[in-house]
């Protein structure tokens, strides 16, 4: 891998330039940036970073509500194809993939500053964390020892509280390896950070591959025993962002299960079938197709359901394929995670704070563990020891049809 630019460790993202020593500071940075190039030490010897066509920028990008200075990375492909992405909240910007006439669009929901961003209230692309979805009533017990976190849904925990991952301006690097471009965001959440035990380092890549795939690598370590469920939180909408519902396009998922949940959207324990449901995707269907029938009585409004991967073991694999028969633009998405959170833009508005855009207007795809897991000894372990690196793999590809 090959970075151009040292991170800059800017206030509360990582280390506080006004408390921290510079050399010290200089160390620890180093330190952890090893640890997350490590794991593209083998396949990025020999990157050619003058490859023609790619590129990466970097331009200001705005400040966030507390005044912090923030940056865009605009990475283009040996295809043309752009991915942008901001250190404030670590996230996607846009993705702009052809249609089957090599036409490019923006195919995600986002904005053109960090004070939209700021404004903003539905997680367009961000790094979603500590704990990605539900914690029940904000409490867990790890080690004989209950945590209270902060909640915010309703009686619940979402998305790592009222400041989650989201909210901070993590620290960021361009990268360029044999695969494509992209960009390193590195951030360090403190000791007690909205309830959470331990120190925690984190690292997320995305890099843009001369494949037209957006692949994204998290890694993360603890110094003291915690919970931890990343995931992205980008709303797709592959006939373009701001161009009407999602409803026809088309979508498979590789799951025959999802989690059952009571009224707050908690899981009951129990693995569903989605057979001879409207959860049940494992042929294509128009997303638009049997979303009436989630729309009775206490129900989420649409699609905002936990699905169970089938035979996932770790290991990169097909989790859902998703097709816009008007633009023939298809998106692959493959994940080592054991589930992904399928929701269908339920609560978007048209509220000008969200963009303007109204419900069912994208879709979200947000490979993840499942909710709630550290009340829930049935579930895959979220739990991160000391001496532990968490890690994870999700590609988003972008095809035609």
């Amino acid at each position: 891998m090959y970075y151009r630019t040292f991170p800059r460790f800017k206030g509360n993202s990582m280390y506080n330039a006004s408390s921290t020593k510079p050399k010290l500071r200089v160390s620890l940075a180093l330190g952890i940036a090893m640890i997350a190039f490590s794991r593209f030490a083998e396949t990025s010897q020999g990157a050619d970073t003058k490859q023609k066509g790619r590129s990466v920028t970097k331009l200001p990008f705005g400040k966030t509500p507390d005044g912090s200075e923030t940056e865009l990375f605009t990475c283009t492909n040996a295809n043309g194809v752009v991915l942008k992405l901001t250190d404030y909240g670590a996230r996607i910007v846009a993705v702009e993939a052809p249609d089957r006439n090599g036409k490019l669009a923006n195919v995600t929901l986002g904005f053109d500053s960090a004070e939209k961003y700021g404004a903003h209230s539905a997680f367009f692309g961000c790094t979603t964390g500590r704990f990605a979805n539900r914690i029940a009533k904000g409490r867990f017990t790890l080690d004989g020892q209950e945590y209270k976190l902060a909640t915010n849904n309703g009686a619940n925990h979402l998305h790592g509280g009222k400041k989650g991952f989201d909210r901070y301006v993590w620290s960021g690097a361009e990268v360029q390896t044999h695969e494509g471009v992209g960009a390193l965001f590195l951030m360090r959440s403190p000791d007690g950070d909205e309830g959470y035990p331990g120190r925690l380092d984190v690292s997320v890549t995305f890099v843009l591959t001369d494949k037209n795939e957006v692949k994204i690598d998290y890694s993360a370590t603890t110094d003291k025993p915690t919970v931890l469920n990343l995931t992205n939180h980008a709303y797709w909408n592959l006939a373009g962002a701001g161009s009407g519902d999602v409803l026809s396009q088309k979508i498979s998922i590789a799951a025959d299960n999802y989690l059952a949940v009571d009224d707050g959207l908690i899981p009951t324990g129990k693995l569903a079938p989605v057979k001879g449901t409207a959860l049940d995707f494992t042929e294509p269907h128009a997303i638009g197709s049997r979303i009436a029938e989630l729309k009775k009585g206490a129900t989420p409004g649409g699609y905002d359901h936990c699905y169970v991967l089938r035979g996932q073991k770790g290991e990169l694999a097909l989790a859902a394929r998703v097709e816009d028969p008007q633009s023939g633009r298809v998106m692959e998405v493959y994940t080592t995670e054991p589930a992904v959170q399928f929701y269908t833009a339920n609560f978007l508005d048209g509220n000008p704070q969200n963009g303007g855009h109204k419900q069912h207007g994208a879709f979200c795809l947000e490979t993840q563990h499942f909710p709630d897991s550290p009340n829930q000894p049935s579930f895959p372990t979220t739990v991160l020891r000391p001496g532990q690196t968490y890690k994870q793999t999700t590609v988003y590809k972008f095809v035609t049809k």
